[in-house]
């Protein structure tokens, strides 16, 4: 599996890619969690874990597809127990976020991997936002949280999942859906996205990474989701692609995460400079950054390499991050200024 390429940028380019405005719309705080962080944790929480050091996790994240990655992934969420936990580790994603340009997130997060082990909807939400609001009075970097459900288990636990989040709905920008995605098609979970949009949240939904494109139509059609997170089986359906150019629905695409979790065996062959050739609204994410190789920056600068991408493209990738987050206009009219101001600063 090659996930880099021989291929240099320029150090204009390069510039451009660390430095210019962006937003990140499909991150699972989760999946930020360093295996050092984890260490610290499990020390903290005194959890006993199935890797003797840090090198040793780290060695264990050779991926065969998602749900393997899923394995280990549920295994570093069990050290998260106390409020600070949660808080530790999403502050350290944000002051690395801010570090590479990112004006503003939007955090996922499974309140399920951790309400299953007996830690408490509030504990995970009050730690994850006391993080977020730190971060925009120290540092300035703005994010928003959305809740996902865990697509493996039952609708009902969905449902009663939303029924426990929903005294903390003020600091929730929506909901989405997450995890193993083969065998559990979006229709499943048709009930709870409709509670949800209900109650004025917005919808996103994970479909056509392993999945085929139905599972794109179905987090459409089924969900009423607003985004599609990952979404690159849409280039085998020439009807759902003339759909999402025409409807402007954003796709949050994770290169290096389709490498790892072995949907593309190499970014040479990603088929994101199509999808924005054509006019589809893409972007770059990190997905599970600790996991998956990089950061968003180490994501951009990979496919850029791999693909030969320009200045025009970058501009254009950050531009349609900015468009499709879940903020007022005057937001994105504001960082979509900042973008264009430091692109020029170069010259």
């Amino acid at each position: 599996m090659n996930v880099s390429s021989p291929q240099s940028l320029s150090t204009r380019l390069e510039t451009l890619l660390r430095g210019m405005p962006k937003t990140e719309l499909h991150i699972h705080i989760e999946g930020s969690l360093e295996p050092e962080l984890i260490f610290a944790l499990a020390k903290r929480n005194q959890v006993s874990l199935p890797f003797p050091s840090v090198e040793s996790l780290r060695a264990a994240y050779d991926f065969k597809d998602l749900q393997s990655f899923l394995d280990i992934y549920y295994a570093g969420a069990s050290v998260l127990l106390q409020e600070e936990d949660f808080y530790d580790m999403t502050l350290a994603y944000l002051k690395r976020a801010h570090s590479e340009g990112v004006v503003y997130a939007e955090i996922f997060f499974d309140p399920q991997t951790h309400t299953h082990r007996g830690v408490s909807m509030s504990t995970v939400i009050a730690g994850i936002d006391r993080a977020c609001v730190d971060a925009k009075a120290t540092l300035g970097i703005e994010s928003a949280l959305i809740l996902c459900f865990l697509r493996h288990l039952d609708e009902d636990d969905a449902l009663k999942t939303l029924e426990e989040a929903l005294p903390y709905k003020d600091r929730l920008i929506g909901v989405g859906l997450d995890s193993s995605e083969l065998g559990h098609p979006p229709e499943k979970f048709a009930r709870v996205f409709l509670k949800a949009r209900s109650l004025g949240l917005r919808a996103v939904a994970h479909a056509g990474e392993e999945g085929p494109p139905a599972y794109i139509w179905g987090a459409l059609n089924a969900l009423g989701a607003e985004r599609i997170d990952h979404g690159v089986q849409c280039i085998q359906d020439e009807q759902l692609l003339a759909h999402l150019k025409q409807t402007r629905v954003p796709l949050t695409v994770c290169p290096l995460s389709n490498v790892k979790l072995c949907v593309y065996e190499n970014l040479s062959q990603h088929p994101m400079k199509k999808l924005l050739d054509m006019g589809l609204c893409v972007m770059v994410n990190s997905d599970d950054p600790a996991y998956f190789g990089g950061y968003i920056n180490d994501n951009y600068i990979e496919l850029f390499k791999a693909l030969e991408l320009d200045e025009e493209d970058a501009i254009a990738l950050a531009a349609c991050s900015i468009e499709a987050a879940f903020v007022p206009q005057s937001k994105k009219d504001l960082w979509m200024g900042q973008l264009h101001a430091f692109h020029q600063s170069l010259t």
